[in-house]
């Protein structure tokens, strides 16, 4: 009966250590560079774990480049007055991110303004003086 308990510990154990392992840390965003960008919203992509918002930014060569922000969970997003259509292809957003320490076009969703002023933003980041020090 020992050996049952032992054996099943151990197997709960490693079933914890794996869902801990599955949820990254936000390490390879830039917190201390804080960007804006204006431009179009591509496609809104409401999915588990994360929802992401791809928006076409125009660049100084006339063409535009594709950014991709990384949102809070769907379950979260509504908890905070977002829906799966809160955003939809063609609409214009002014988007404050933090950027990729890599350099890729991409970062971690913080708010954005639509032109008539509502504003839709993550609430964990609202008042961002108070969050701890990048590790």
């Amino acid at each position: 009966m020992r050996k049952v308990t032992v054996a099943l510990l151990a197997v709960f154990s490693l079933l914890a250590a794996g869902s801990a392992l599955a949820h990254h840390s936000f390490a390879m965003f830039d917190r201390s560079k804080e960007m804006t960008l204006v431009g179009t919203v591509h496609e809104f992509q409401w999915t588990n774990p994360h929802s992401f918002i791809e928006i076409d930014v125009p660049n100084a060569s006339g063409g535009v480049d594709k950014w991709s922000l990384e949102c809070n969970s769907p379950n979260n997003l509504t908890r905070q007055g977002w829906h799966s259509d809160s955003l939809k292809p063609g609409d214009k957003i002014s988007v404050v991110l933090w950027p990729l320490r890599s350099g890729e076009k991409g970062g971690l969703f913080i708010s954005l303004k639509f032109p008539d002023g509502r504003v839709l933003d993550e609430a964990a980041f609202r008042n961002r003086s108070k969050l701890p020090p990048e590790q």
